[in-house]
């Protein structure tokens, strides 16, 4: 029986994590709208997984087979979908649409803990077209050093900074500014590596 994983997310940062702890998938990207109803920043990056998990999977399985084969080997598709968000004092932070946006965000996080969640979406179908879900979302607390007016304009102009929840990259030149965190590392980056990597074992 054939195996198939996809990670309905174009980003590179996830793609490399999966990468990383020898997770075999594909990339197939979700341009489903991100509109969401929940409230609570745990609940609305599952929401947010869980829909484009659901939009790439779906498009996979109303998928005429290209081969036109009926004997084609049939296969246990998992769809993994994720979403981050930062969150400063009950107030979501997005990415930066701009140099002066991020230089807002930024001078909210200096000096200040934040939080930041991801929520991860599995959608399973068996060789029969059972379909399993599961999701989850884990929190990391973030510490921020204090920054100077000029410290954030030179962070800005290194460009990192872009297309990141939060304005800022863990793993880039902010590592500069980063006091310390509770939680883990990784679900900053984007993905909790360990949490997906256990809950893939019990699939």
């Amino acid at each position: 029986m054939k195996k198939r994983i996809i990670l309905a997310s174009g980003s590179p940062r996830r793609s490399e994590l999966l990468t990383q702890i020898s997770i075999p998938f594909e990339v197939i990207t979700s341009h489903q709208e991100e509109v969401y109803e929940s409230n609570t920043p745990c609940e609305i990056v599952q929401e947010l997984a869980l829909m484009k998990a659901a939009h790439v999977a779906k498009e996979l399985q109303i998928k005429p087979s290209e081969s036109g084969d009926e004997n084609q080997e049939k296969e246990d598709l998992l769809v993994i979908g994720a979403d981050t968000i930062v969150v400063l004092a009950g107030e979501i932070l997005g990415k930066p649409v701009d140099a002066d946006d991020a230089f807002a965000m930024l001078s909210k996080l200096q000096g200040q803990p934040h939080r930041v969640y991801t929520g991860v979406a599995f959608v399973k179908y068996d060789t029969e077209g059972k379909k399993q879900l599961l999701q989850f979302a884990e929190e990391t607390r973030v510490h921020v050093h204090p920054m100077s007016e000029q410290e954030i304009r030179d962070y800005i102009t290194q460009g990192e900074c872009f297309d990141k929840a939060g304005g800022y990259g863990i793993q880039g030149k902010f590592a500069a500014f980063i006091e310390k965190i509770e939680g883990d590392y990784y679900n900053v980056m984007g993905l909790p590596l360990s949490r997906i990597y256990q809950e893939l074992k019990k699939w």
